[in-house]
């Protein structure tokens, strides 16, 4: 017994000098600790500043209802009770009731009030009781954040966000995901917080050990005005073909700045609403918006010019066993006409005559545009292109017909846009941008320019060429239905079958991609802008310039006559040099001799007048416009109060 005794002495003594220091750390560590405090994201912003995407703080307040001594609460809780009565609207001895109750149960952490705004949190606090604090009013303050979208769900996929899940796993769409981690998230900040049990942690004071650091605002290149335009134009034609989804892109032809871009979605019961990112993530067969790279690529290579006739038959021709059918025969025809009318047999017979003994000619005239690579643009997810070559598993002696309208190959809304855009901008392909600049508050972080993907795309003749016909696409050709006298437009119509892999169960349930791709005016163009929209109810109608090609119309036409135009005038107002000057110089002369008459002979009658009564004098005027007397001459004293009189 005495040996275990000691044992024990030697256990206590060993654990009070010897071990104690880390077995406090360890309580402290497990009772006390730091929390993370998130830092508010900086906010996204548009074009013109108007807010598309901000962090709202809101709080949570409770009381330590054990905190208080006993004095303090039984003087305040009635005074608080009645307080939080005004507040919610229930009755005082609710409040009265539950926070005694509280006390008695020594719950140290009693909601008061939940996720409510900055207004309500500092009236709270200056409750009865809690405006005491935290050591003796019992006051606990938490803050968290949420994110919101002044816009509501119009290009709410494109803005983005950033979530973080229990496991840690980050979704990051849009702009807010591309730029969350830079830019937009900002420096957590800590505060010191204490185990009160039941898995509950309470601040130990009301402040922050470390206060977090706000994030930077991203300022976007959207155009609320024709985001607002893209996203109900492509609403209602969703609805009116019951299609699956749909995007549309609107992009600045000079610059590469997209302006409006809208993706939309339905749900099970039939509502549209931002699900995916398709103008930027979904790959897909382009159908024949691709016909123009086609084309373009023979006339660049010059294997044919404008005027060559084309076969096309009766509508149906054979390819390697495979029929290529049109929606209706065409005979000879040019192969501009072809591109204007959209023949696929047209362009299928173009590249098999003279690209099949040599298809890495084409291929290599496809890579040379960069339409086999991504865009590299800043938003996640941008979905690669597939351009097949010889060798690969999906090449044929049929890949090269197909590919002439558009098949066996994938592009993405936004990479088919850019090039197109390119054909707008005389030739010069720019990257599309989704921002502009970051900051913070007026400082400028970051500027983003426009950046070159590729200097020229090909000659001028071909520019021109291909130019032409895609405005007679409109005049004349498939597009012909979108024609307005108040405005010209240019572009392509696309109908593309989709998920017909099983082509029996596919002509039971038909389903088609369709598209429009171009920009306006035709001849300055300042905007280009594609829609596709995805399996419209073939009852309605599926071809790229019904479905689609309204869309495109509509979006053009209501830019041009509802958005505010802005144009810089130059100032009318003359600057004279020498009465400059002598405003200046005797400007000067009164701000530091209150008593002393300066010259105001010359001076706008305005200007003059300002200035002498910012002296104490009053003035009369004895007309308008530039002063050619006064009372009192240049350099003489004057008081306060004594009149002047200015002649003009």
């Amino acid at each position: 017994m005495f040996v275990f005794a000691l044992a024990v002495v030697f256990k206590l003594c060993s654990i009070q000098f010897i071990q104690g220091d880390d077995y406090r750390a360890l309580a402290e560590e497990r009772t006390v600790k730091n929390h993370e405090i998130p830092a508010n994201r900086g906010n996204v912003y548009s074009a013109d500043g108007s807010l598309l995407a901000t962090s709202i703080p809101k709080y949570d307040i409770r009381i330590d209802a054990v905190q208080p001594k006993d004095v303090i609460f039984n003087k305040y809780i009635t005074a608080l009770s009645d307080s939080l009565s005004n507040y919610s609207g229930k009755p005082i001895s609710y409040h009265q009731n539950a926070i005694s109750k509280a006390r008695s149960n020594k719950n140290r952490y009693f909601l008061l009030a939940r996720n409510i705004s900055y207004s309500d949190y500092i009236r709270l606090r200056n409750f009865p009781m809690l405006n005491l604090g935290a050591i003796k009013g019992g006051l606990i303050v938490e803050q968290t954040t949420r994110r919101e979208h002044p816009m509501g769900g119009i290009a709410e996929r494109t803005i983005g966000y950033e979530r973080i899940d229990e496991k840690g796993n980050i979704t990051r769409p849009g702009i807010d995901g591309a730029f969350g981690e830079k830019y937009l998230r900002g420096e957590n900040g800590s505060r010191l917080k204490q185990k009160i049990g039941n898995g509950q942690w309470k601040p130990i004071v009301d402040y922050n050990q470390v206060e977090p650091k706000d994030g930077y605002d991203v300022y976007t290149t959207i155009d609320v005005n024709i985001q607002d335009i893209a996203h109900h134009s492509l609403l209602g034609q969703l609805e009116k073909y019951e299609a699956d989804h749909g995007c549309a892109v609107v992009m600045d032809v000079k610059t590469g700045e997209i302006k409006a871009i809208s993706n939309l979605g339905r749900n099970k019961d039939g509502k549209y609403y931002e699900r995916l990112n398709y103008a930027v993530g979904e790959s897909h067969e382009p159908g024949s918006t691709f016909k123009v790279m086609a084309l373009m690529a023979a006339l660049e290579d010059k294997v044919i010019d404008t005027s060559t006739i084309v076969d096309t038959k009766n509508g149906s021709k054979r390819f390697y066993g495979r029929t290529i059918s049109d929606s209706r025969g065409y005979g000879k025809i040019s192969a501009a006409r072809a591109l204007e009318v959209s023949s696929n047999i047209g362009l299928a017979t173009i590249l098999d005559d003279h690209y099949s003994k040599q298809p890495k000619k084409f291929i290599n005239r496809i890579k040379n545009w960069h339409l086999n690579e991504t865009l590299g643009v800043s938003i996640i997810g941008e979905g690669k292109p597939v351009i097949p070559e010889p060798g690969d598993a999906i090449w044929s002696k049929n890949a090269l017909p197909s590919m002439a309208y558009g098949y066996n190959m994938q592009m993405t809304p936004l990479q088919t846009l850019t090039f197109y855009n390119a054909i707008a901008n005389n030739g010069e392909m720019v990257k599309p941008r989704f921002i502009k600049a970051v900051k913070e508050f007026d400082r400028e972080i970051e500027v983003f320019d426009k950046e070159l993907l590729h200097q020229k795309i090909c000659s001028d003749k071909t520019l021109a060429e291909i130019r032409e016909i895609l405005k007679n696409v409109i005049l004349r050709g498939t597009g012909k239905r979108m024609y307005s006298e108040n405005f010209s437009m240019a572009g392509k119509t696309g109908t593309a079958r989709t998920d017909y892999n099983n082509y029996e169960e596919w002509r039971k349930d038909r389903k088609y991609i369709s598209s429009f791709a171009g920009y306006f005016p035709a001849d300055h163009p300042k905007y280009s802008c594609i829609v596709v929209i995805h399996k419209p109810s073939t009852k309605v109608g599926y071809y790229g310039a019904d479905v689609s090609g309204p869309v495109f119309k509509r979006i053009a036409q209501k830019i041009y006559t509802e958005t505010p135009l802005i144009d810089e005038i130059e100032t009318l107002e003359v600057v004279n040099t020498n009465v400059e000057q002598e405003f200046e110089s005797y400007y000067e002369i009164a701000q530091t001799y209150k008593t002393i008459m300066p010259s105001v002979v010359g001076l706008p009658a305005m200007d003059a007048l300002a200035l002498l009564e910012n002296m104490g004098l009053k003035v009369k005027l004895s007309g308008a416009g530039i002063v050619k007397s006064q009372s009192v001459e240049k350099g003489n004293k004057v008081k306060p109060n004594q009149i002047i009189v200015l002649g003009t």
